[in-house]
Parts: structure tokens; sequence; C-alpha cells
């Protein structure tokens, strides 16, 4: 049967074991199925072409961008009855428009090509992750991924204006008009958007694009709670308005774990704290009202000892070490070995009673836990991680995952929160997050499934389970 496909399209069937491999682990390893076959169309009628003929033989698609998922969404299960539908071929950008601050670019396309694409038009496209080195704009959308500019910016959602979909018959609908104002029916994009490639395939999508900021600075902050770290962050935005780009935060534990596992990096500030702010600052003026802004902040902070100490960087060297820190924090978590993720988001008013009472659940109940706090604090949203400390064996830890994640998770709801932010469901979280949605919202999901999707052949066992 599998012979009959490559003549359908133009581009690469792979089929061989060995060749298949790299498609059916995530990046974290977590996650392993087998496949059919994989599938790499050119272009998105190839797409099309793939997908009508997965219908004519009932073969599920898994849709594949970079494999840089979080959940377990872009990876087949262990049935080997499934194709992996790769998309890193379709990876051209089709249009630059700077004058409508738009680029239309196809789904395969690295995030980190898009960002330097766009600086070569002197623009700026500003969704930025760990990640992005290998992560593709068609994953990006499937997840509506977040990062580390989500304060100024918004998620990924906020900054698609449309979208080319392959639609579970085959079918092509083409979205990508690139207006900022359509009130002419239902907004199929947000559809699409966030749903992890279970009622459709993105192939291409129009891209808002920004002025290029003149200037960037950070700095490193120590606070003695999370408390100051809200108020810090209420002062900034009166002070600092819409040039306040990101405001990440990590508890004591997360030094420690960098300074474990990563000891080539430089620490910002010499002194440990109970918790830490990474903030940033854009501005479209000069590097001295950057500058300038900041150091008002920062003294204002000071005078009523909301921080204790600061280092600002001093120049672009530094500037992308201070980035560094917050960023190696994943692999940081990764060579210390097993632990506990959780990509949880609540009200930025609830945060510091959220992660006082859930770090009081889990440490009482299970004291060989160590909570890695960090993650976008401006817009809500924790990566709540749990380790064992150092030294001890994390073998057995991963017995303890469903009664952690059951902690977390209860505290969320509790705290009317998501128990996903940015990293999408996929297979981790589709069984937990039934349980914190209301019937009528099951019921409003599964009719679109149903309709969208009646066969259901896109990526089965992802997402809710409908």
């Amino acid at each position: 049967m599998i012979d009959s496909l490559q003549a359908v399209f133009s581009g690469r069937l792979i089929c061989d074991a060995a060749d298949m491999a790299p498609f059916l682990t995530d990046w974290r390893g977590k996650w392993t199925g087998n496949a059919l076959a994989i599938a790499q169309p050119d272009t998105t009628d190839g797409v099309a072409a793939v997908v009508r003929w997965c219908k004519a033989h009932n073969v599920p698609i898994v849709p594949q961008g970079g494999n840089t998922s979080m959940s377990g969404s872009a990876t087949p299960d262990t049935s080997g009855n499934a194709l992996v539908l790769s998309l890193t071929r379709l990876n051209r950008i089709r249009a630059t428009d700077p004058t409508n601050n738009t680029m239309t670019v196809e789904a395969g396309c690295v995030l980190q090509t898009v960002q330097e694409h766009a600086r070569g038009h002197n623009r700026l496209f500003p969704l930025s992750l760990a990640a992005q080195g290998s992560c593709t704009i068609g994953g990006n959308l499937a997840t509506n991924a977040g990062g580390v500019q989500v304060l100024q910016y918004g998620n990924a959602r906020e900054l698609c204006l449309g979208l080319e979909v392959v639609t579970p018959q085959g079918e092509i609908w083409d979205g990508l008009r690139g207006l900022r104002k359509d009130n002419s029916g239902y907004d199929l994009r947000d559809l699409y958007i966030g749903a992890e490639g279970t009622l459709g395939i993105i192939t291409a999508a129009s891209l808002k694009l920004f002025p290029l900021p003149v200037a960037q600075i950070n700095a490193w902050l120590n606070l003695n709670s999370l408390g100051d770290a809200l108020t810090l962050l209420d002062l900034a935005r009166a002070r600092l308005g819409g040039t306040l780009t990101a405001f990440e935060v990590m508890n004591a534990n997360c030094w420690d774990l960098l300074h474990e596992q990563c000891p080539d990096l430089k620490p910002a500030l010499a002194v440990r704290s109970p918790w830490s702010v990474l903030i940033e600052i854009s501005e479209l003026k000069s590097q001295e009202a950057a500058s300038t802004g900041l150091q008002a902040l920062l003294e204002a902070a000071l005078e009523t000892e909301l921080i204790s100490d600061a280092a600002i960087a001093q120049n672009g060297t530094q500037f992308r070490e201070f980035w560094s820190l917050r960023e190696h924090m994943s692999e940081a978590q990764s060579r210390a070995g097993k632990n506990i993720k959780h990509d949880i988001s609540v009200r930025i008013s609830e945060i510091p009673k959220f992660v006082a009472s859930t770090d009081l659940a889990i440490t009482n109940t299970y004291p060989q836990a160590r909570m890695i706090v960090f993650g976008h604090l401006g817009d809500g949203n924790l990566h709540y991680n749990v380790s064992p400390h150092k030294g001890e064996r994390g073998d057995a830890f991963p017995a303890l995952e469903a009664a952690i994640n059951r902690i977390t998770h209860d505290a969320v709801a509790a705290h009317a929160g998501s128990i996903s932010a940015e990293h999408g469901l996929g297979s981790l979280r589709r069984i937990e997050a039934a349980r914190y949605k209301s019937d009528t919202e099951l019921r409003l999901m599964r009719a679109i499934k149903d309709a969208l999707d009646p066969e259901r052949l896109m990526n089965p066992g992802k997402g809710l389970p409908l």
C-alpha cells in the first residue's frame, strides 16, 4: 500500500527504519512511537495530495514541524499505523511587505530564520523561544507558542493575521490575506491555531511584523518575595509602558540548579536571593532613552526596598549572557535527571498565593521534592517544575508524577487557572485536561472535531479526549 503514496506527491518518502527513527522520538526522549512512513512534501499541493491518500486508505496523520514539542504533540503512537507528515521541506518565505508590516512564510520555516529575515527588512518578528533555532512556524502556531515577549507582543495567535491550511479532506483553505480587520464571517484562523494538528494542517501563515527596536537593555534583579516581584511589575508597567518587553522570574533553586549543571555560565549577581527577575526594555528612540528608563525604575525600586541588588547589562555580549541564564533552565533540568514539569497559568495577582500554598502541599507530602519555579511572570505563566534534591537518586521520582500532577493541577483549578499555558496538551495532558473542562466545553469541542474531522484521522491521541 505504501508504495502508491510516493506517486501522488513531490518530495521525500522515508520508509527505512533507521532513517525514520529521528522522527519517532520527541526531543525530550519521553515518547517514542512507530509509523507507517515519513512523508515530506515540497509544496502545499503535495501536503493536500498526501492527506487525500491517507483519507482514501484510512491512515491516521501525525503532522510534525521541528519535533520540539514539550507535550508529545508530534510523536506517533506505537501502533505503526500512522503516517508522520513532516513539514520541514515547506520552508520558503513567500513574501515580505514592510509597509503592511507582514510576511508570509511556509510552515516549515525555522523560527530563527523568520526572525533574521524580518531583521533584514528592519522589522521585528517578536516570537522568541529557547528552541527558536529548530522549532518551526507551523508548530509554533499549532501549539499557540508563547515565549519570553508575550508581555508586549502576545502569543503566536496574536502574531498571526492569516493561515493556509490543508483540511482533513485534502482541500486547501487560503486565508493569507494579511488583513488586520476582517469581520466577514467565522474566524477560521483561530480554530487551527492551538489545535495541535487535530483539525487540519497549517502549511503557511501571514505574520505580523513590528518596528525594529533601536535599543534593547536588560537587567537581573534580586528580590525577597514573589509579592515584591508583582509590585515591581506594576511599577515597571507604570513607568515604562510599552517599552517593557519581558519580565521573567526564577526562584533560588533555579540558580542552584544552573550552578550545579551549567557551571560555565557566569552568574549575573554574586549573592543568592529567594527570587530573581530578568527585565528587558525595548526602545524605539535611543539607547540613552532605554538606559535612562531602566535606571530610573531600578533607583525607585531600591529606594522602596523592592529589590536588594541589580546588575544591568553593559553591552550586547552581557545582554546575551543574561538571557542565556534564563534559556539554559530546560537544559539544566535535563542534565539533572528525571523531573516533573508543569506549564501552568493563573491570574498574575494569584501567583504568590498559588506558589506558596502549592509548594507547601508538595513538600509536606514529598520532602524529597525540590521546587524549580521560573517563567513569564508578566503574563501569568509559570514553569512550575519539581525535581529531586541535589545528590538524591531520581530513578524513583517519576513514580510520584501522577500524585504531584494532581496536587499541582487541582491547585491551578482552585485558582481558576489553566494546566497548559503555552506547550499544548499533546499526549501529556489530554486526560488530565478533560478533568478540568466543563461538560459544555467538551461538548462544543467535540462538535467542532466531528464537523471538521469526522473520520478522526488528524493527530489521534492528542489534545482533549473527544
